[in-house]
């Protein structure tokens, strides 16, 4: 599977726009990751960019599941399949994989990062500075669908809390045109 048809397959089964702009985030913030680690950037970018491919066509109690089977069928390696399982928690099953652990904490921080971006004045990503997306995870009314928690669990991948916001806002601005932002 390549980065084409997985673009494809979203957008044959994804209509929600903000939903594909998630997927596009998600995507930049794994292969960041990716970068850091010395990983397979290819692996983990399409990992992020197809977590949430089935999550038009199931509930959340199917979420991930129908979707790790979904690519699977279509070329991606297991381990891109037990991520995208494992990141709905409902689900019990744990991240072992620094890539599970991975998109597991980066799914909810596209989140942070976007409502962070949207009460700027200019709504840009480009002026968002990492220290103001910490300062709005603290406060738990702000983007509370955002999991602080879940976001948290960064330090389970060998990142603290700043060094991870900080890895994901730049991941976001390299792709500011294609998130609208």
């Amino acid at each position: 599977m390549d980065r084409l048809q997985a673009l494809e397959l979203i957008k044959a089964n994804i209509q929600n726009e903000n939903m594909r702009k998630h997927m596009l985030a998600t995507e930049a913030i794994m292969r960041a990751l990716a970068r850091r680690f010395g990983e397979n950037e290819g692996e983990w970018g399409l990992t992020g960019l197809l977590h949430d491919i089935d999550v038009e066509m199931r509930d959340m109690s199917q979420h991930g599941k129908f979707g790790a089977e979904m690519v699977k069928e279509l070329g991606a390696s297991e381990v891109m399949s037990h991520a995208i399982l494992c990141h709905n928690e409902v689900h019990g099953v744990p991240c072992v994989s620094r890539l599970d652990k991975a998109l597991y904490c980066a799914d909810p921080l596209t989140g942070l990062i976007t409502a962070a971006v949207l009460i700027r004045p200019d709504k840009k990503i480009a002026t968002l500075e990492a220290k103001s997306v910490r300062k709005r995870f603290k406060e738990k009314s702000f983007a509370a669908g955002a999991n602080r928690e879940q976001i948290a669990t960064c330090s389970e991948i060998g990142l603290t809390l700043d060094e991870f916001i900080e890895l994901g806002v730049a991941a976001m601005k390299g792709i500011a045109t294609d998130l609208g932002l």
